[in-house]
This record gives structure tokens, C-alpha cells and sequence, in this order.
């Protein structure tokens, strides 16, 4: 199938800064896919090239098949939320949500349906004469959202919309968001800072840092297989140990202790294991009878959560996290106690050190 956006050797510039350096990228028709990294890494910037508010210093820029790397943003079948909503604060919700076909010369009758459908599947019904002000910061994006698809665009573009709102309201809107893409059938390219965001919502999420697109997958594959260690650290949280392979199953890690690892490992490499917080167990050093991995340390702090425990363990060269939930079997540890972590090979990724 024809992508819906389709970027080949794509770089921009700003005189001597390199934006975005060299990426391919293939977004596939209806899905939810997701630009994902720090500030400064690109990611906006290549979401404004497929606006049209930027145009490629480099490369190829493709809609469905149609090169518009050099088309100004009206003459391209996308539209583009921002994080600011840019209501029209003097209009209503009707006229905020129809402003574009009004532009266009559609005739007011048409322009009314079509905007009262849009209100309806953004559930604002009732709310179309009220103007921006009157409404929750909630309200004001599904309006954003509502006039954004009016147009019926083929892909729409969405510039971390959800930034202005607190946490509770941006979780709400993060389903409301995904179940509003599968409603309407198109791809919404989502650019975003926040790593759980993305894993919420999108089907695939491409990790951006300094300009390069470091790995492009599920969110699954993601998290449980990162490409590299700034992916595995930036995507939740994870603790990295990093050591030399020593054969093709086992690393050393820099204290000496010596870990097993996903076959196939090349000696020599450096590398470090990727160790999430809640894949890592604990046990008191008298009850250690365990296979897989193991290293001993010292509770060292301990954060409770109200569903899960996370002890900061002291290790003698290193401090890792251990997130343990809260369920009424679940042994306790306080300060001080001595306690081995341990894990199997199939709770840890391996990546280049």
C-alpha cells in the first residue's frame, strides 16, 4: 500500500544547524504514529516539514504518493493541531470548528452539517455557541481537534497537544484521542516529549535524538528491545550495566561480576544490560537459592507509591532502582538491609555500550 507520509534522505537545516540529519521514515495509512523525544532532538521540525511550515533543505517528501516537499500547507491534504489550540477566541464553537470550509466558500447550510457532525464526534454537543473562554482547557482541544478534521484531511498533524493540559485531564484525553483516530479511520502523526504518552497511544513510535531517528517499532518492541542505550533510558526508566562481552552468553560488568546475556553476543564489545525496575527481583541474602543473574547490594532509599514500592539499592560500584508492587504477599525491606537482585535473561536487553 502507498504510505500515507513517506520521507526519503530528509535533512533541514538552519544555516550551520543540522535539524534533521538524513532520516527515512514510511507512515503507514491509519495509524497512530508518534514522534517521540528530548527537546531539541528534530522531531517538531520534521512534523512542520509535513505542514508545509518548513520546507527540506535535502531530500523527498511524499503524501499518499504526491511529492509536496516544495507545496505550501494549503495545497497539501494534511492539517496540523497545535499545542496552543489557536481558537479564534472572538468565535463560537460552530464557527470556530467551520472557519476553514467558510474559507473555502463551502455554503453556509453544508458548513453548518458539517460542523455540527465534527462537534458531535468530539462529544461537545450543546456546547456550539460558547467561545473559547467559557470552556476547559479539555474542551478547547476537541474543538482544536473538531476544525482540524472538518477539512476531512488525509493525515492529521498533531504538535504535543496535550501539553497544556494537567496530568488527569492529559490521560482522559490521551484514550479520547486514540479511540477519536479509530473513529475516523485516518493517520495522526503525533510529535511528543513524553515517553508515556506515546506508549499509550501510538502503533508505532519513532525515537528522535540530536536530528537522527535512532529506532522505528511498537511500542512493545520499543521498550522490551531498544535499539540503543539512549533509547532504553529514555523510554521509561531502566537501570544500565555496562561491562565488555566475554563470550557469546555472558558479559562482565565493570565491577567484575559476570552476568548472562542474550546469545550471540560478540566478545570484545562493550554493551550494556538494559534492566528494567519492575523485571528485577529482590531477596535477603539468607534466602538466596536462585538461577539467572544476581548481584548483591544495601537498600538505600525507599519510595512508596501506593501501588508499588521502589527501592534505590546500593551496589558497590553503582546505584540501581527496584520497583516492587504492593500486593499483600510481598515481602518488605527497610534501610540498610543487605539483599541480592536477580534476574533471568529474558527480563534484560542487551545494547551497545
Amino acid at each position: 500500500m502507498t504510505p500515507a507520509v513517506e520521507l526519503r534522505r530528509i535533512t533541514k537545516k538552519f544555516g550551520d544547524v543540522v535539524a534533521v540529519d538524513n532520516i527515512d521514515l514510511s507512515i503507514k495509512d491509519g495509524e497512530f504514529f508518534a514522534m517521540l523525544g528530548p527537546s531539541g532532538c528534530g522531531k517538531t521540525t520534521t512534523l512542520r516539514m509535513i505542514a508545509g511550515l518548513e520546507f527540506p533543505t535535502e531530500g523527498s517528501l511524499s503524501i499518499f504518493g504526491e511529492e509536496v516537499g516544495t507545496l505550501a500547507p494549503n495545497k497539501r491534504s494534511v492539517n496540523t493541531v497545535f499545542q496552543n489550540y489557536a481558537l479564534f477566541p472572538h468565535l463560537t464553537v460552530l464557527e470556530n470548528v467551520g472557519f476553514g470550509l467558510k474559507m473555502q466558500g463551502t455554503d453556509k447550510k453544508e458548513t453548518r452539517a458539517r460542523a455540527m457532525e465534527m462537534i458531535e464526534l468530539v462529544q461537545l454537543n450543546g456546547l456550539e455557541s460558547r467561545k473559547p473562554a467559557q470552556m476547559s482547557g479539555g474542551q478547547q482541544q476537541r474543538v482544536a481537534l473538531a476544525r482540524a478534521l472538518v477539512n476531512q484531511p488525509k493525515v492529521l498533524l498533531l504538535d504535543e497537544p496535550l501539553g497544556a493540559l494537567d496530568l488527569k485531564l492529559r490521560q482522559e484525553m490521551q484514550l479520547e484521542l486514540k479511540k477519536l483516530q479509530r473513529d475516523v479511520g485516518i493517520s495522526f502523526v503525533f510529535v511528543t516529549h513524553d515517553q508515556e504518552e506515546a506508549l499509550t497511544m501510538a502503533d508505532r513510535i519513532a525515537v528522535m535524538h540530536e536530528g537522527k531517528l535512532l529506532q522505528v517499532a511498537s511500542p512493545e518492541e520499543i521498550y522490551e528491545q531498544p535499539a540503543s542505550k539512549f533509547v532504553a533510558d529514555f523510554i521509561g526508566r531502566t537501570n544500565l550495566l555496562e561491562g565488555t562481552v566475554k563470550d557469546k552468553t555472558t558479559v562482565v560488568l565493570e565491577n567484575g561480576s559476570l552476568v548472562h546475556a542474550a546469545n550471540s553476543l560478540v566478545a570484545g564489545t562493550r554493551v550494556a544490560i538494559s534492566l528494567r525496575p519492575e523485571r528485577a527481583k529482590i531477596a535477603r541474602l539468607s534466602d538466596v537459592s536462585i538461577e539467572g543473574s544476581s548481584l548483591n547490594g544495601v537498600i538505600d532509599t525507599i519510595t512508596y507509591l501506593g501501588n508499588a514500592r521502589v527501592y534505590g539499592v546500593k551496589l558497590d560500584w553503582m546505584n540501581i532502582e527496584i520497583r516492587q508492587e504492593n500486593r499483600p504477599d510481598a515481602e518488605l525491606y527497610e534501610h540498610g538491609d543487605q539483599i541480592t537482585v536477580y534476574w533471568s535473561t529474558d527480563d534484560v536487553s542487551v545494547v551497545a555500550g
